[in-house]
């Protein structure tokens, strides 16, 4: 399978970072991202739900300062642009926005 026109060129590792429940948040999410892995994290993790725009924006944010920022010229290794985040946004009938 071919990888998506949207991580080529910026995927390291062929590497998910696993949305974990309480413990992802938009820090690490963004550091994923910068290493060169896709980075996630739940939805449910925003909390409250006027959050998770916040986190978005934070994230989107951070992502495209790296990527204007460019390789670093002292870097051993040539720094890749950031790959994609994602939100998962399951909710099963029992999970509500708290």
């Amino acid at each position: 399978m071919a990888l998506p026109t949207v991580l080529k060129d910026k995927l390291r590792l062929p590497v998910v970072g696993a949305p974990l429940f309480i413990i992802s948040h938009p820090a690490l999410v963004i550091a994923q991202c910068k290493a060169g892995i896709v980075g996630a994290f739940p939805a449910l993790n925003a909390r409250p739900l006027s959050q998770l725009d916040e986190w978005l924006h934070e994230i989107t944010e951070a992502l495209a300062a790296h990527d204007r920022a460019g390789p670093i010229p002292t870097a051993r290794r040539h720094p890749s642009p950031s790959t994609r985040s994602f939100t998962s946004r399951t909710l099963g009938s029992s999970r509500t926005w708290s």
